[in-house]
């Protein structure tokens, strides 16, 4: 069975190394099979960091939001599984991978969640109150393309994968990343900025959610 790591980044060139360089390991050590990055609209040097890393990139003109960016990435590709991880992972190991394509492999589970643990309080405390936002996921490409409303989702797009989800009765698995965190977007862009980025976060998963 063919994994591929997909990867949807917006401008983090600055952080997207410290999850290619393990995915990388996770490549030569057989738990996945490609290294896929979406570079969305990117305005920095993230495709070419990326490139550097040895992962494979697409890049899309113009942004089409994280839920646009994870939908080509899975038509780019023709692997069998799906890991979708975020671009501003801190701690990530080959391990993190592998105990997320457990499940799947083993006919435990339709769809896994990596949900923090023992990293930092805010980003903990988070995921334990809404652990349905995680963008830390595997999923079989087939069933994910049946999902709805996908190319216009942005934010919302863990919503609309956790909608389906429950509407088709998928038996899901959550897995605990041990010593896992994640930049805030406060520490990106600055107080004021990642402010303004969460607040249309906010609204794009309310609307999700409607």
């Amino acid at each position: 069975m063919k994994i591929a790591a997909i990867v949807p980044a917006y401008n983090e060139e600055d952080n997207i190394s410290k999850v290619l360089v393990p995915l990388g390991f996770a490549k030569e050590q057989g738990y996945i099979h490609q290294v896929l990055v979406v570079c969305d609209g990117c305005e920095d040097r993230t495709a070419d960091v990326a490139k550097s890393c040895g992962a494979e990139v697409l890049e899309l003109n113009p942004n089409r939001g994280k839920g646009g960016a994870m939908l080509e990435g899975a038509m780019f590709t023709d692997a069998d599984m799906l890991v979708f991880v975020d671009a501003d992972l801190i701690g990530l190991t080959p391990e993190h991978i592998s105990s997320l394509t457990k499940p799947l492999l083993e006919g435990r589970a339709k769809m896994s969640m990596g949900i923090f643990g023992h990293g930092r309080f805010s980003t903990d405390a988070a995921q334990k109150v809404a652990p349905f936002l995680s963008g830390q996921r595997a999923i079989f490409r087939e069933d994910f393309l049946k999902i709805p409303n996908l190319a216009t989702s942005r934010y919302g797009v863990e919503i609309e994968i956790t909608k389906y989800s429950k509407k088709h009765r998928w038996k899901v698995q959550r897995v605990v990343w041990d010593q896992m965190s994640q930049v805030m977007k406060e520490e990106k862009l600055g107080f004021f900025g990642g402010l303004k980025v969460r607040l249309r976060m906010y609204w794009e998963i309310i609307k999700a959610s409607m």
